[in-house]
């Protein structure tokens, strides 16, 4: 048999501190044959990030070059900073065949949606407003006044969550990535993707009728089991 599959386009999106990131970096960990598409971002890099790999981290002035050049599959601007996703990074992967994944802000996602309607979007929901806090607390990436425009920039996006494909509540981590798993895992068979052709035609395999019908009376008389089969 010969197995031909169309790369996928997968949307991770949600609020900041929904744990979008910890689901997409088991995704990458599991060898499901997706590559990160890194985003681009005007933003100061954060400890333990890394430039070209984390984010590519650029002025405002890059920025507007490459949006000039028409470089951005999707840009937008949220909590103050500039993000964008770089064709480079999508186009050409899909068409050879990769799975993509792209971690991005709400406003990204559906302009992504609306010019890739076949992605796949998965919003990454908290189980809470306080986990949501928590979490970004624990991060101790950002001052109040930043957590803050996040935790009240985050109702308005929940409230959109019915525009993706599919819902995940990250209660827990590591059985929030086994729902996404599920779904990757299914999307991965949709028709429009997985192409799988039969080699051989039933003629050919006609033409074998008599060498076959010996193989199956042999086996059912090696089982012992009682048939009649009509020539």
């Amino acid at each position: 048999m010969k197995e031909t599959r169309k790369g996928m386009l997968l949307v991770l999106s949600g609020p900041s501190g929904a744990g979008k990131g910890t689901l997409g970096s088991f995704l990458m960990e599991d060898k499901l044959g997706f590559q990160f598409s890194v985003s681009a971002t005007t933003r100061a890099c954060r400890p333990g990030e890394i430039p070209g790999k984390s984010y590519h981290f650029l002025s405002d002035e890059e920025f507007d070059r490459l949006e000039a050049e028409d470089a951005f599959l999707e840009h937008a601007t949220v909590h103050g900073n500039r993000y964008g996703t770089l064709k480079s990074e999508v186009e050409q992967r899909l068409l050879d065949g990769h799975n993509v994944l792209l971690d991005i802000d709400q406003q990204g996602a559906i302009e992504v949606m609306k010019k890739i309607p076949d992605c796949v979007s998965v919003f990454i929901l908290p189980p809470s407003y306080e986990e949501l806090l928590r979490r970004l607390l624990r991060r101790n990436t950002e001052h109040r006044d930043e957590i803050e425009r996040r935790m009240r920039n985050a109702p308005g996006e929940i409230a959109k969550q019915q525009l993706y494909d599919y819902v995940i509540v990250n209660d827990d981590p590591k059985k929030a990535y086994k729902r996404l798993k599920k779904i990757v895992k299914a999307e991965m068979q949709r028709a429009t993707r997985y192409c799988p052709e039969l080699e051989d035609s039933a003629e050919s395999a006609l033409e074998s009728y008599d060498t076959l019908r010996k193989e199956a009376l042999d086996t059912i008389d090696k089982k012992g089991e009682v048939t009649h089969v009509h020539s």
